[in-house]
């Protein structure tokens, strides 16, 4: 009995070092997968080696040496930022594709608005085939103050109703008499307070304003939109991140584990602490999202922007034929005013003018009246433009989710999943979004007092976009003047061919900065400031 025991003993004591040979798992896999990844051979293990020289992954048994843990960390690295630039660049073309819709929409009601000046305007006779480049010119200026031009909006539509009123006055005066220039400066000059069109310049103007104001201004706020998250896209990610993002994709490479899917509370909590800083553009990326939204209701509110638009010959007609039928008291009291032509002499004479001429070419009305299909186009305009927006509130909060889509294990596989040490369920919390909410993430280690700066601006970019769209709600014209110093203390400006503007740029080369509201209100506020001050250095000095 003995012999048989001692030989049993024997056998299993020569077994236990070739099973424990035969557990060192082959490197095969590992080192087909490196080179696939454009990695040399050179220093990688045939079979598993002792992990106590890892840094990032458990130390544990692996195929990764230190220079293949560096190596694959710095791939992650970048295919990770790889994706994120993907997502930002898919975004950015639906902000594009938005802009080019609007664009289209908007620049073609005005070409038609301008094109239905001649059906409109032909019965003025020669007041409209005599000053075609007066009502073109008022076209063009629109057609610049939307594109980004430094036009004041307001006093343009002021010199088009003064400079009509030169031209029907001088229409409606005997050729005989002579007007010089400083004569229908003067009658120019009566425009705001005679009032000889009526109230059409006036409430033609607020409209036109409203419309073209709050159009540029949704025109801009896509492409900040899309600037923005250009910007944040290419925001490198921390070496804290770096590290986690090892862990979670290639780490189970090293282990042999290559089949095995991170869980996806893991791949939540490590995207989100990498993802912190840009889930904080949360909160003012939807209220610039939003405020676009209501600006783009603004549009279909009446009157709407397709009638304010297509009615502008409409109302041009209209306030000369109300000019003609008050012919006689405007020129009356033009006489007061400035005097009969060629006396100079105020109050004198009389406006014989003329009667039987102004009948001779009175108007009658003309009623605008909206094109149906016109306002359909609109609708569905409305539509698609806030449809896309709302799809896009919560794109920064969702980013991480959408990343670990592509890399997670699905539901059901939750026990069977990469936990960051081994194949099993994934037991800490999923932390919450943006900085502040990571300071307990067990995955990424974040200094949430030190926020990235970079993002930190284009935050202050959604604020500002924001407010500049809630200031063209209540139609005040915007100045989209480029003064990026007030923020990064560096302007970037606009450069063409070695001249650099400051003022503001065209509408596709904006570098939207700074918020300012064109009007009196500004240089008197300047004047305040100083006049608080200046009693203040004085008492300095004193002291």
């Amino acid at each position: 009995m003995r012999l048989p025991l001692l030989l049993c003993v024997s056998v299993c004591l020569c077994a236990a070092p070739g099973s424990g040979a035969g557990a060192d798992q082959s490197c095969t896999d590992l080192r087909q997968f490196y080179t696939g990844k454009g990695f040399t051979l050179a220093g990688v293990p045939q079979s598993e080696i002792s992990g106590e020289h890892l840094r990032m992954c458990s130390q544990g048994p692996t195929c990764c040496t230190s220079t293949m843990e560096e190596n694959l960390a710095g791939l992650t690295t970048r295919e990770t930022e790889g994706l994120i630039r993907e997502a930002g660049r898919s975004l950015q073309a639906a902000f594009n594709a938005l802009h080019r819709s609007f664009d289209t929409y908007f620049t073609e009601l005005h070409s038609q608005s301008e094109r239905s000046l001649q059906d409109a305007l032909s019965p003025l006779g020669p007041l409209y085939s005599q000053n075609t480049r007066l009502y073109g010119d008022l076209y063009a200026d629109l057609r610049q103050y939307y594109r980004g031009s430094a036009l004041n909006l307001d006093e343009t539509l002021s010199e088009f109703w003064s400079r009509l009123l030169e031209r029907t006055f001088k229409t409606s005066t005997p050729a005989e008499v002579s007007l010089s220039e400083d004569y229908l400066e003067c009658v120019a000059k009566q425009q705001e307070t005679l009032r000889p069109f009526g109230d059409i310049p006036r409430d033609m103007k607020s409209k036109v304003i409203r419309a073209f104001v709050t159009a540029r201004s949704f025109v801009q706020g896509l492409i900040v939109s899309g600037e923005v998250v250009k910007k944040v896209s290419q925001v490198s990610l921390s070496l804290e991140c770096t590290k986690a993002l090892m862990k979670l994709i290639y780490c189970p490479h090293c282990r042999g584990m290559a089949s095995v899917k991170p869980c996806s509370n893991y791949c939540s909590n490590v995207m989100k602490g990498c993802l912190a800083n840009q889930a904080d553009l949360d909160p003012e990326w939807q209220n610039l999202i939003d405020t676009m939204i209501q600006v783009v209701s603004s549009f279909s509110t009446e009157p709407s922007l397709d009638v304010v638009l297509s009615s502008i010959p409409a109302r041009i007609y209209e306030a000369v034929h109300y000019q003609q039928q008050n012919t006689d008291t405007f020129t009356a009291k033009v006489y007061q005013m400035c005097g009969t032509p060629g006396t100079g002499e105020p109050g004198t004479g009389s406006p014989v003018v003329h009667e039987q001429r102004r009948k001779s070419s009175s108007l009658t009305a003309l009623e605008y009246k909206p094109s149906p299909t016109a306002g359909l186009r609109l609708e569905m305009q409305v539509s698609d433009l806030s449809s896309k927006l709302r799809e896009m509130r919560q794109y920064w909060t969702q980013l991480p989710m959408a990343l670990c889509s592509k890399l997670a294990a699905g539901g059901a596989n939750q026990d069977k999943c990469w936990n960051g040490i081994t194949k099993a369920r994934y037991l800490p919390e999923v932390m919450g979004d943006g900085l502040a909410n990571q300071i307990n993430n067990p995955e990424v280690e974040l200094d949430i007092t030190k926020p990235d700066m970079t993002i930190r601006q284009q935050i202050m970019q959604l604020k500002i976009m924001s407010n500049r769209l809630k200031n063209a709600l209540d139609g005040n014209d915007v100045d989209f003047q480029d003064t990026s110093d007030d923020i990064s203390g560096s302007g970037s400006g606009m450069c063409v061919g070695g001249q650099c503007s400051r003022s503001r740029p065209g509408l596709y080369a904006y570098s939207p900065d700074n918020n300012r509201v064109r009007g009196a209100a500004t240089s008197q506020s300047h004047v305040c400031s100083l006049t608080f001050l200046f009693p203040l250095v004085i008492l300095l000095l004193q002291r």
